[in-house]
């Protein structure tokens, strides 16, 4: 099952995707940005999306040459962003790493 919400802004056209976004939901998705009026910027957020099929891949191609900026945060997301050479929005950092536990050091073998 897919969510889809698109918000036109001041800042562009937002989409923001949860579930899975394959099959006919992907490209119904696709369809409905093809008759949008993408006069600025497009920004897809992926991050509560679960699943991507073939479909849903060539969609977010479609997207990325729209123009479109991705939001992915988890280590699924970002991966299929980069195997599909996805343009990640500047502003999506991913977490940064836990601080080193009080009390643990780390030791250099040689």
């Amino acid at each position: 099952m897919l969510r889809a919400e698109i918000q036109d802004s001041d800042k562009g056209l937002v989409i923001k995707l949860e579930g899975r976004f394959s099959g006919e939901d992907a490209e119904h998705v696709r369809v409905l940005v093809t008759h949008g009026h993408i006069e600025n910027r497009l920004l897809v957020d992926l991050a509560g999306v679960t699943f991507i099929d073939s479909v849903g891949e060539e969609a977010l191609l479609f997207f990325s040459r729209l123009g479109a900026k991705f939001i992915a945060q988890d280590v699924y997301l970002l991966d299929v962003c980069k195997r599909l050479n996805l343009p990640l929005a500047r502003n999506c950092k991913r977490k940064e790493a836990a601080p080193p536990v009080k009390g643990f050091h780390s030791a250099d073998h040689g």
